[in-house]
Formats: C-alpha cells, structure tokens, sequence
C-alpha cells in the first residue's frame, strides 16, 4: 500500500518549510514485547488522510476501537504514558510517539494487536527508522504551527516544567538523582530537527535503579523488561553488558519522553526547559500547554 503524495528525502525533509501537513508514503510494521504486559505485540503503521491525526486502532479487538493521540485521552501515567478511551487503551506511547513528532509526522493510523507499543531496545531507533523506511510525503492540506506568546510553568516539590517564547523547538532537560551516584546531576539542551533527533537522542534508552523497580518485578508489573531492552543501575553500576550509549544517556531519554509526552499537544514552537519532571508532570504540562495555547489564540 502506498498514498498519493509528493515523496520527501530525509534532507528535503529537514529544509522544508513546515506548513504542510505529512503522513507515510507506505505501510511499514514490527513485532515485539509489551515492557509492562511481556504481550508480544505486532504494530503497523500506515498513510493516514489529512486532518485524521495520529490515531491508534486496537486490531486485537473486535470493535477495532480508534484512540486519538491526544492529551484529553491520556488515561494514567505509571511509568509510561496510557492513552484510550473507557475499557480500551494502549501505553508506553511516548516513544512511538516521539519518533512521528521529531519526523513532523500529523496523519497515521497506528494498527497494534495489544495493549502496549511494544519496548523493542527501549529507545526511539526502530521507530526512527520504520518511518525513514515508511517515506515521508506532504499532503494537499496546510497546519499550523503555533508559537506561544508568553511563558507558561508548572511547578510541584522540585519538579518545574517552563515553556518560554522561542522560534524553535527547543528542549533543555535537567535530570537530578542525588541517591544514586552513577546517575547523578545531568543536562542536555536540544533543538528538535529529525537529524538531531536521530543522531542525539533516539538510541538513548529507557533506564532504571534495579532496587526501584524490584518491588514492581516481583509483583509480575514489568514482565518484558530486561537488559535488552533497559538501562539498569544496580549497586551504583550499568549492569548492562554494553555499557551506556552516552555518557548523559538519562538525560537523553529524559528529553525523548518529554518530547514523546508534548506530541500529544498540535505542533508549537517554543523553548521547554524541565527539571526532574516525568511522564505525570509531562502530561500536567501538557494539558496546561495545550490551554495556554487555545487561551493566546482565542
């Protein structure tokens, strides 16, 4: 299956005024592991019409539900972020979902056969190159893009979301894990282009202090994770056989969550900086995001 578009190259891609709206210029799939379920689970993403959004279909349900990728339809965020709509939901979104807003992606129907994206290695690459395999083109119908106009914030504890004024999409990520040295303070400061975001933040991976998620493991909570598909600390040390892909690896995937998180919100420019916040704050900021920018374009 392909759709009738003007195909763009990745370089086209990243110099194009972005004004158009974009799908697939073909469908593309994978198979793997739910983190949280261990459901193995098949994805197939597919050219979507313009205006149709990012929307995710359930295949393994007979009713085949639609479950837009949208902020008012985020359901919870343990650890990961769930969108649906009543019984039927999909989670661990955020990184799926970070690949199609790096990529300017607005039209996709996202079929999957369970309830979770499955984890793959943990990062953004497979899904970063699904689309690079997938093609990208433009559509007839035009967007826009929204640039705030004054800052909005969100602050709780020591946790603190800002969004300031800016002619790009900027994020600056402060991680801060004072109980565990090998993690320690990070900082990583980023402009969202799809190059950038594949060479710099896409293979970072998701991670966690074993003795956090041990608790979560016992009770059968995290049953498709492992060292293929996690950064785990363990005793102040990367178990992982490998290694760390970057030294400031956390704090890379710390961006990536947040940009997944933010793809939940239309495209806008603006310079977020966060310090400590995760997938529940995200989503908080997200939805003051979202009326802070309906409120300065009433």
């Amino acid at each position: 299956m392909s759709f009738p578009c003007e195909q763009l190259t990745l370089n086209e891609h990243r110099i194009a005024l972005r004004k158009k709206q974009r799908t697939l210029q073909r469908v593309v799939s994978a198979d793997g592991i739910g983190l949280f379920s261990g459901e193995n689970v098949s994805i197939r993403l597919c050219p979507s019409a313009e205006d149709s959004g990012i929307v995710f279909e359930r295949t393994d349900l007979s009713s085949r539900p639609l479950l837009p990728a949208r902020s008012e339809y985020v359901q919870g965020t343990p650890r990961c972020t769930i969108i649906g709509k009543g019984d039927h939901y999909v989670q661990t979104v955020e990184h799926l979902l970070a690949a199609l807003r790096a990529y300017d992606i607005d039209n996709v129907r996202i079929e999957i056969s369970g309830s979770e994206v499955p984890i793959l290695d943990g990062s953004s690459l497979h899904f970063v190159n699904m689309i690079e395999e997938a093609g990208i083109c433009e559509l007839e119908a035009e967007k826009e893009i929204i640039s705030i106009k004054t800052p909005v914030f969100w602050s709780q504890g020591d946790i603190h979301l800002i969004a300031l004024p800016s002619d790009e999409y900027r994020i600056s990520y402060t991680l801060h894990y004072p109980h565990s040295k090998r993690i320690g303070t990070q900082f990583y400061t980023f402009s969202l282009d799809p190059a950038r975001f594949k060479n710099e933040i896409a293979s970072s991976r998701t991670f966690s202090i074993y003795e956090e998620i041990e608790p979560m493991i016992k009770k059968g909570l995290v049953r498709g994770g492992s060292l293929d598909n996690a950064v785990i600390i363990k005793n102040d040390e990367v178990i992982n056989p490998g290694g760390l892909r970057f030294s400031e690896e956390m704090a890379r995937h710390k961006v990536l969550d947040l940009i997944g998180d933010l793809a939940l919100v239309p495209p806008f420019r603006a310079h977020v900086i966060a310090v400590r916040s995760g997938h529940g704050s995200n989503n908080d900021f997200a939805k003051l995001l979202l009326n802070h920018i309906k409120v300065e374009n009433s």
